[in-house]
């Protein structure tokens, strides 16, 4: 069983298709047309909604509104929340305060997407924060107006986000948060072929009487075998409600983040760590996917253009491997052994990643190369992490994707660059040449293969550029000393 609240309403659940979406929920069991179905992918942000829960920061005295994408969200990720679609929005013949600012601002184009810019507006405008252009063009990078009447939209978001909220969720809010911590100390049991184990003990069981199951955290990619290819899945095990794959935390000298953890969460501690990344990581899809989608699942399913594994790649990561009775430590170098090919044993898990700390000497950048700035997939993804003492490379660590059947390193980047004074034109002509020669990419949709080749080869160009006046100085500050 699966209990949450629909706008004030205790809705249950017992019985549910695995691959039932949050969007057909709504429309085809709720009957509620607002939420719109677009591409069936999380691209386009037509069937945006928001899911409200007591925000951890503060200890569960205020809501989180969260917008996520219906079309790929599996029912399993609502247990103990707030679902609210655009019908919940006016009060009796009022307008919400953010759809009225679409209407003074004459932003609602031809009206397919507006829901979508309606509930994505309606999640910033309770941030309680008073948001610049870039927050709202942020809030609003997961949904595509197709009339292209962007300006209106984000005129609109801007004014109504000046006011402090004031709507029936404001006014709603101890009795939501009172309603909500009391649904969400329920254990969840799952809907029939989706199961929702609470322990790493449950799932080792579930795992061992469901050895077909898949299992699911975010969703975001695995939904599209639901949305797009039309799979059918009998069972599926949820991890997203195991406290133990939630947790961060920060040592002396590495970062552990959970498997589970959605990409959002784990962000301050990425990006305090490591705010070289913060690109890559704001290009990670959208900020409704980013909601939803966990480290760990952009691992585990070992795609060869998923951003995450060439930064793990460059930073040393270490996965941390479950089975239920043992962890077992596998440096992510390891990993990846063929295209979608992990070296995850029969029964495990990966529950968390392990991140070494950036050490003084060391200079990182990660670059994505798109069609697109946000919601594309990588054509190239590039990440250099360069040890230097006294100017002269020391190490290379590195992580590539896009340009391999797996997310790759080049040791031999390191190998003929080790020694040498960074700045020196050898070591960019050196760099770009063996980065040249050391994949065999495809070509597809996104880029041929000579492009890729080409690009990988700039892009060592780009840092070798970027980083020349930041290491001239440390070499003379190490002169002086």
């Amino acid at each position: 069983m699966i209990r949450f609240l629909i706008n004030n309403d205790v809705v249950e659940i017992n019985e549910a298709r695995a691959d039932l979406t949050l969007l057909q929920f709504i429309r085809e069991h709720r009957k509620k047309t607002g939420t719109k179905e677009g591409c069936a992918a999380g691209d386009c942000g037509a069937c945006t909604v928001v899911l409200a829960e007591p925000a951890s920061e503060d200890n569960g005295t205020t809501l989180n509104y969260r917008t996520v994408n219906s079309c790929i969200t599996l029912m399993s990720a609502v247990h103990g929340k707030q679902l609210l679609f655009v019908e919940h929005l006016s009060n009796g013949k009022n307008l919400h305060p953010v759809q009225q600012a679409l209407v003074d601002h004459h932003g609602s184009q031809c009206g397919f997407c507006t829901p979508g810019f309606i509930m994505s507006m309606f999640a910033l405008y309770h941030s309680n924060t008073t948001p610049n252009r870039d927050d709202v063009l942020h809030a609003l990078s997961g949904n595509l107006c197709r009339c292209t009447g962007y300006r209106p939209i984000i005129d609109a978001t801007l004014a109504v986000c000046e006011q402090t909220p004031d709507d029936q969720f404001t006014a709603r809010q101890e009795a939501t948060l009172a309603t909500l911590l009391s649904l969400s100390g329920e254990k969840p049991s799952g809907t029939g072929n989706i199961f929702t184990p609470t322990s790493r003990e449950e799932l080792k069981a579930l795992i061992k009487a469901n050895p077909t199951a898949q299992l699911v955290a975010g969703s975001t990619d695995l939904s599209l075998q639901f949305t797009q290819q039309l799979k059918n899945v009998q069972t599926l095990i949820s991890v997203t409600h195991i406290d133990a794959l939630k947790q961060c935390t920060k040592s002396e000298h590495s970062l552990t983040i959970g498997a589970a953890v959605p990409l959002n969460d784990a962000a301050p501690l990425l990006l305090g760590a490591f705010p070289q990344v913060a690109e890559l990581i704001t290009r990670f899809a959208s900020l409704p996917i980013r909601n939803q989608a966990t480290i760990g699942g952009n691992v585990a399913n070992a795609s060869p253009i998923g951003d995450m594994p060439p930064l793990l790649l460059a930073l040393n990561a270490i996965l941390h491997l479950d089975n239920g009775d043992s962890v077992r430590k596998v440096p992510i170098t390891t990993f990846f052994i063929g295209y979608r090919e992990t070296t995850l044993a029969k029964g495990e898990w990966i529950s968390a990643i392990e991140i070494p700390l950036k050490q003084p000497n060391q200079t990182l950048a990660a670059y994505k190369i798109s069609k697109r700035f946000e919601d594309d997939i990588s054509a190239v993804c590039a990440v250099f992490n360069v040890t230097l003492e006294n100017g002269k490379v020391e190490s290379i660590s590195s992580g590539f994707g896009g340009v391999a059947a797996v997310p790759s390193t080049c040791d031999a980047l390191e190998s003929a660059l080790k020694g040498k004074q960074f700045a020196s034109k050898e070591c960019l002509t050196l760099g770009k040449q063996v980065l040249f020669d050391a994949f065999s990419p495809i070509d597809d949709v996104r880029a041929t293969a000579q492009y890729r080749k080409t690009v990988l080869a700039n892009l060592w160009h780009r840092f070798w550029l970027e980083n020349q006046t930041v290491n001239q100085i440390e070499t003379r500050v190490v002169q002086h000393a």
